[in-house]
């Protein structure tokens, strides 16, 4: 509310000074900032709900010897969060996709000690088995966040996932690597994420007959990518579609409800002609 009351006095004088389309970028970039400020500080609030595990109650029990039918409204999602994330960022989409009918939404945790992709894949793997033998489903949708999302397409592209997930939603996840941050790269799992590395390199190779089918949002705000393209997928064996967001950074893609509403369409399969193959604009 106070960048909102400040902005009207200080707009004519920033108008004289960078004027046209310069003085638009300029404000989007402006107020995408100041989301991304306010949405980490209620994220840091957030975030010691999430460090647990999340509690699963048991499988409902078949009665009379019959079998548990899908859900209506599609398989089990899960999410997955970001780098030294938890599941907290997901408070907000999960309640847009319990609004929409999707009742059966689980959201994993991988520790913050995880060094290598793979290994997080394998875990993600076994993960997606046991809801599948618990919910009585034989197929999930998943949504990863940042490096939630290249963990979830390793585990789809090179570990035989494809198997169990039927659509993959990432959100700015650097798809071909990223060149940002360059002190994190002490971290091995930031390594990875780099162009060029062995994990990258793995996600090129080809993948024939892959049975999932991709929806990447990427923004054109988003500080984390660069190049703002590492977030989209470019894979001639993969059904992809990757969905442009203008106006928002990376740390609002998993909280903005204009975004929200796209997952929610990618994951009932919205068709070609849809307007979320056209993108998102947030500004």
């Amino acid at each position: 509310m106070k960048v909102t009351g400040v902005l009207p006095l200080v707009l004519p004088l920033y108008r004289r000074l960078w004027p046209g389309r310069l003085v638009d970028l300029s404000m989007t970039l402006l107020k995408a900032t100041a989301l991304e400020a306010a949405i980490l500080a209620g994220h840091l609030l957030l975030y010691p709900t999430g460090l647990t595990q999340e509690r699963r109650g048991p499988a409902p029990s078949a009665q009379d010897g019959t079998t548990r039918l899908p859900d209506r409204h599609g398989p089990p999602v899960v999410l997955l969060h970001g780098f030294i994330d938890n599941r907290s960022v997901f408070v907000l989409l999960r309640r847009s996709l319990a609004r929409s009918g999707r009742q059966r939404v689980e959201s994993l945790n991988y520790s913050p000690l995880t060094c290598d992709i793979r290994i997080a894949a394998e875990l993600l793997g076994r993960h997606v088995e046991e809801i599948c033998e618990r919910t009585g489903s034989t197929r999930v949708d998943i949504v990863g966040h940042s490096l939630g999302g290249l963990i979830a397409r390793y585990y789809t592209q090179c570990l035989g996932g494809d198997v169990r997930v039927r659509t993959l939603v990432t959100l700015g996840t650097p798809h071909s690597g990223t060149r940002a941050m360059p002190l994190a790269s002490a971290h091995p799992i930031v390594r990875q994420m780099r162009p060029g590395s062995e994990v990258i390199e793995e996600l090129t190779r080809p993948a024939p007959g892959c049975r999932t089918r991709f929806v990447s949002f990427w923004s054109d705000l988003d500080s984390v990518m660069a190049p703002l393209e590492s977030a989209c997928i470019d894979h001639p064996d993969l059904e992809v579609r990757n969905v442009r967001v203008t106006g928002i950074g990376h740390l609002a893609l998993p909280v903005h409800p204009a975004v929200a509403s796209g997952i929610r369409e990618a994951l009932e399969g919205a068709p070609a002609g849809n307007p979320l193959a056209d993108g998102v604009t947030v500004a």
